[in-house]
């Protein structure tokens, strides 16, 4: 969600399709699942600051989707503005109805709406540029990829960063489905397809239901499974200086990812991880 070109679609049929997956909202579930908006923001403050020793106030949100960061973004501070792009008008809307509504006039003012591809919007000059839930894995050659990390750093200011996550592991180019089990549904990752020539990776969101009704292929991506080292070098190859990799902690107990990033040079082996990128100028 949230990316140029990414097909949406929901399934409604007769039988296991009908009841609960029916009246089910795909963008509700997403959000629940999928997004959490407080703690990019935490993350994206506490990055900034700790390079430029202030609060940064201008937030850029690409492939913004139903623009949940953004939203969130102006909650947290009375001083802070931020732009939401995205090329599709269906979650833009959306947003507007269900998490713009939410925020005060006041913070709403202060969130500034965009339909338009990312590679020619313009906007004012931000603190923080970011593109979350892997949307920009839509790029899948090395070319494009350029052009758009050269596009983000025209949006920053001179005291400035682009954000990004990744995600990888050996268990990200295999066939599978994770299920993960919410208060009133299942959110299904479905790695339907992996291609280890070209590294392009077709998956897919599913949503199951207690009654047993199903939304199927809720979100298909369509992706280039980019590296790490990759995303380094085409971000320096596109004129930032440092690129900089936080990696997730683990909680010794349960062996899971921990919630905590920190700055990292070297990892240990993991079969499914998502990190960040932050690139400076």
């Amino acid at each position: 969600m949230g990316s140029e070109n990414v097909k949406t679609k929901t399934r409604s049929k007769r039988g296991k399709f009908a009841g609960m997956a029916k009246k089910a909202d795909k963008y509700t579930l997403y959000q629940e699942a999928v997004q959490d908006p407080e703690h990019d923001v935490r993350l994206a403050r506490r990055i900034f600051k700790k390079h430029f020793g202030r609060d940064p106030h201008l937030l850029r949100e690409d492939f913004c989707g139903t623009f949940a960061v953004s939203c969130s973004w102006v909650h947290a501070d009375g001083d802070k503005h931020a732009w939401g792009i995205d090329l599709d008008p269906e979650p833009l809307a959306w947003g507007r109805e269900h998490n713009l509504s939410a925020l005060t006039p006041e913070q709403q003012a202060r969130v500034h709406l965009m339909q338009a591809d990312v590679r020619e919007a313009e906007c004012e000059k931000v603190d923080v540029t970011c593109a979350f839930n892997f949307s920009y894995f839509l790029f899948k050659e090395r070319r494009e990829l350029r052009d758009y990390f050269a596009k983000a750093r025209t949006t920053l200011r001179s005291e400035g960063m682009l954000m990004l996550d990744a995600y990888g592991g050996a268990d990200a180019q295999r066939q599978m489905k994770e299920r993960r089990d919410h208060d009133s549904f299942t959110y299904v990752w479905d790695q339907h397809r992996f291609d280890p020539i070209q590294h392009n990776a077709i998956n897919r969101i599913h949503f199951e239901f207690p009654d047993g009704s199903q939304m199927k292929r809720a979100f298909e991506y369509d992706w280039r499974l980019w590296t790490l080292p990759e995303l380094r070098d085409t971000l320096i190859e596109a004129g930032f200086s440092q690129v900089e990799v936080y990696w997730e902690g683990t909680d010794h107990e349960t062996g899971e990812g921990n919630g905590i990033y920190h700055k990292a040079e070297r990892a240990a082996d993991d079969p499914a991880w998502v990190s960040y990128l932050v690139a400076l100028l």
